[in-house]
């Protein structure tokens, strides 16, 4: 055995090296971890995500927006868009605080303290239902308020030189404009005072008593919780604190766990000498790894609400993979059908990405969605390495077969410029909700003809989110380690950061691309024809436009067609300009794509920054980056 681990001894030294600078990184505690692991609270109530006490916490062990006070009675103050109110408590499940208006009952007797003025809720927060606004009528002299103000009256109000009578009014009560004309030129009013008032009037004063409740809105943090970590922000967007650092989503196993198997590992190949046995332990590691992150994903992730299903369920419903629909990068779709009868698509995943990342951002993006121009996912199967995505079945399949391949049937009856315009214009509509009508921003990174399925009535929706990322609504910026794409569609600030930052503009560019071949009914970049200047098509199209020539493209047949083809056009120049301060928004692109084509103007001529020779000559050796 001497022998034996002295013949690999220096290799020993590196690994002995390797285990204990592992040792003595997981002993060391990620210092933002632990300062806001200590627990807080102000008088009764607990402060964690994505709260945070202003003066007490660093910023970063909450959310923007969210910073509360403790003052030295021991109250929690809220003072973001409400002056300044009492928490009573707070209700992090279902994202309520309960409120009270900070010093209104704390006199004794009925005399009442004096509010300031309150604004409207903003931010993160907004009211929950049924709470009503009051004004407050201070200084209201008691002899001018006759009997019919008596449920309107919350008490009196003394300010060292005399009382007064204090009435609370909403300022859509028949009463209020006789009320400030009874309370006199001296009276005082305080606005944006909130209470949950059912029935009468007469129960203004329990209510405005019983305080008022507002909710907010946060990303979901049970994921990093449940990992052992600490939610907080980093560089402006939630983070996971764990022990070891910073992560995305959610803590990983403990470094220690790996350092003890790297030892186990040199034990064994010491005592044995078989470098089998190390590739053996360290395989059946990381893979007992992914899948326990990816389970912990889906056990933890708030928003999931589809089935699982188990590989023999999958195997079932395929008919054993018998009909193939598709192939792509990452597997086949197959056809299949429920127990219900209900036919869908099955896309098995053949070769997960890094620790399942492809298969839980297409889970976690998709399943938060409910819009008519987003594909349905219905189940999923996670088994061991088996990984599958259960969809809804598009029976017209991906809209590139009826751009693209001149051999289909389809494309001897051409979809027709209408239709055309209208598979363009839900696709935006899609991208739109994506991009601001969801609880989360998402960035689909991967628009192109083949992700866009069509029903039975040619109705677009767009699918596949294997590269998709979830943001929060507020970044308009967001980091991106690596580029991810398609080659042909990917914007130029996601492979090169001296473009711009990357966003949602970069889903405009590729939808832009999209829609320019859409309208050619060719690839952008075709080295098949015979002139160099026709070899890239946006080139090519914009020259005709800026001579203001005759479109020249196949299917046109009247003026209606030419209209429609001119607009698509021009909308897919401007989403495909350089900079992504130049390019609309989806929400333009729709307000251009439902607009008159008069009423565009042609944008600045596109930039490449290879010539479009040189660019078709190394594409097809391009792939999808990821």
């Amino acid at each position: 055995m001497y022998q034996i681990c002295n013949l690999f001894s220096p290799l020993m030294n590196i690994c002995v090296l390797i285990i204990l600078w592992q040792l003595k990184s997981s002993s060391a505690v990620d210092s933002q971890y632990k300062y806001c692991s200590v627990p807080k609270t102000c008088g009764n109530v607990p402060i964690k995500y994505p709260f945070y006490l202003d003066g007490q916490q660093e910023s970063y062990c909450g959310y923007p927006g969210f910073q509360l006070y403790c003052n030295g009675n021991g109250h929690t103050l809220l003072s973001s868009g409400f002056g300044s109110a009492t928490i009573n408590t707070i209700d992090y499940e279902n994202h309520t605080l309960h409120l009270s208006h900070d010093g209104l009952f704390d006199h004794a007797g009925d005399c009442l303290g004096y509010l300031e003025n309150f604004t409207s809720p903003n931010g993160p927060y907004e009211l929950a239902p049924n709470q009503k606004e009051f004004v407050l009528l201070y200084y209201c002299n008691s002899s001018l308020v006759d009997e019919s103000f008596s449920e309107y009256k919350l008490g009196c109000f003394d300010d060292t030189r005399t009382r007064t009578t204090v009435l609370a009014l909403t300022k859509d009560d028949p009463q209020y404009g006789n009320a400030l004309d009874k309370c006199g030129k001296e009276r005082e009013t305080v606005e944006g005072v909130y209470a949950n008032v059912t029935g009468t009037a007469a129960g203004i004063r329990e209510g405005l008593k019983a305080g008022f409740v507002v909710n907010w809105s946060a990303r979901n943090c049970s994921l990093c919780e449940n990992s052992g970590g600490k939610c907080g922000t980093s560089v402006g967007k939630l983070t996971c604190f764990c022990p070891d650092k910073l992560h995305d989503f959610f803590c990983p196993e403990e470094v220690g766990a790996v350092a003890g198997v790297a030892l186990l590992v040199v034990i064994v190949w010491c005592s044995r000498g078989k470098l089998s046995t190390y590739r053996i332990i360290f395989f059946w590691k990381l893979q007992n790894q992914k899948r326990r992150t990816v389970e912990a994903f889906l056990r933890n992730y708030g928003g999931l609400q589809v089935k699982r299903y188990s590989y023999l369920e999958v195997k079932k419903m395929t008919n054993s993979f018998k009909r193939k629909l598709g192939q792509g990068g990452y597997g086949g779709v197959y056809k299949g059908k429920l127990n219900d009868g209900r036919l869908v698509a099955v896309k098995v995943l053949n070769r997960p990405k890094g620790d399942g990342e492809d298969f839980m951002n297409e889970v976690a993006a998709i399943s938060t969605t409910s819009h008519v121009n987003i594909v349905s996912l219905l189940g999923f199967c996670f088994e061991g390495s088996k990984r599958a995505l259960i969809y809804e079945f598009m029976p017209n399949g991906s809209l590139e077969k009826f751009i693209f391949d001149a051999k289909t049937p389809q494309k001897d009856h051409h979809l027709g410029w209408d239709m055309l315009e209208t598979i363009s214009l839900g696709i935006a509509q899609g991208l739109e909700y994506l991009h601001r009508g969801c609880s989360a921003r998402i960035l689909h990174f991967d628009i192109k003809p083949h992700n866009i399925l069509l029903d039975e009535n040619f109705w677009p929706k767009i699918s596949d989110f294997g590269l998709a990322k979830i943001c929060d609504r507020k970044e308009s910026i967001v980091s991106m380690l690596v580029a991810r794409g398609t080659a042909g569609y990917i914007a130029p600030e996601v492979f090169c950061r001296n473009f711009g930052g990357v966003s949602h503009k970069s889903d405009v560019y590729s939808y832009g691309m999209m829609l320019s071949e859409m309208a050619g009914g060719r690839k952008n970049i075709n080295v098949e024809v015979e002139d160099t200047s026709e070899i890239y098509f946006p080139h090519w199209i914009y020259k005709r436009l800026e001579l203001d020539q005759e479109l020249g493209l196949q299917s046109i047949m009247n003026g209606e067609d030419e209209v429609r083809a001119r607009k698509m056009i021009i909308v897919s120049l401007w989403c495909i300009q350089t900079d992504p301060s130049n390019r609309p928004s989806m929400k333009q692109v729709i307000e251009m794509l439902e607009g008159n084509v008069e009423s565009l103007q042609i944008p600045p001529k596109p930039y490449l920054s290879s010539s479009p020779k040189s660019l078709a000559l190394s594409s097809p050796t391009l792939v999808s980056i990821q």
